[in-house]
This record gives C-alpha cells, structure tokens and sequence, in this order.
C-alpha cells in the first residue's frame, strides 16, 4: 500500500501537460517568434494565434471559429494541416530565423 501512496504523490506533483517538449516543437519556438508565445493573440492585424493564422488558411485546413479561441494545441493541429500542404514558408520570417529553412 505504501508503493501506491507514492506513486499517487508522484502524480499529483506531476507538472499539467503542455505544448512545451517534443510534442510542441517546432511550434512553440514558432509562436515564439510570431506572437511572442502569445497564443490568443489579436492584434488586430488579420492574423490569429500563437502562430499567426489568416481566417481564410485557418478554416480551410479545418479550423472552427477564430483561432486565437483556440487551444495551443489545437492550433498546433491546424498548423501540421498547413505545414503539410504549404510547407514552412506559410511562415516566411519566423521558419526561417528559427531555423526550420
């Protein structure tokens, strides 16, 4: 019983998941760049979101309603959709200070 009392501790001291690690990179360093990491971004400049989405890109690659409304991780999702049909230049600057091209 002792043994499954600290394993309970161990989780619950756990840190929450995140976007952070392997399963947010690149992303993260992407929203980074493009909204200093600010995923509910709205600058009021036609972009969205940690990584920046046009409205246009964001539902035509699946996403629903604006995507600065959205998880990080659903706008990471969104973000592999488009990476995948445009590449990394559907984010010019930010991929290519980062590294990504």
């Amino acid at each position: 019983m002792e043994a499954a009392a600290r394993a309970e501790q161990q989780r619950a001291a756990a840190p929450a998941p995140s976007v952070s690690g392997s399963i947010g990179e690149p992303w993260v360093a992407l929203a980074e760049c493009e909204a200093s990491g600010n995923w509910a971004m709205n600058s009021g400049n036609g972009y969205y979101g940690g990584l920046q989405f046009n409205l246009g890109t964001w539902k035509s690659h699946g996403g629903v309603g604006m995507p600065h409304e959205n998880s990080p991780a659903q706008q990471i999702e969104i973000a592999k959709r488009v990476q995948a049909s445009q590449g990394w230049g559907a984010w010019p600057a930010c991929s290519r200070k980062i590294g990504l091209r």
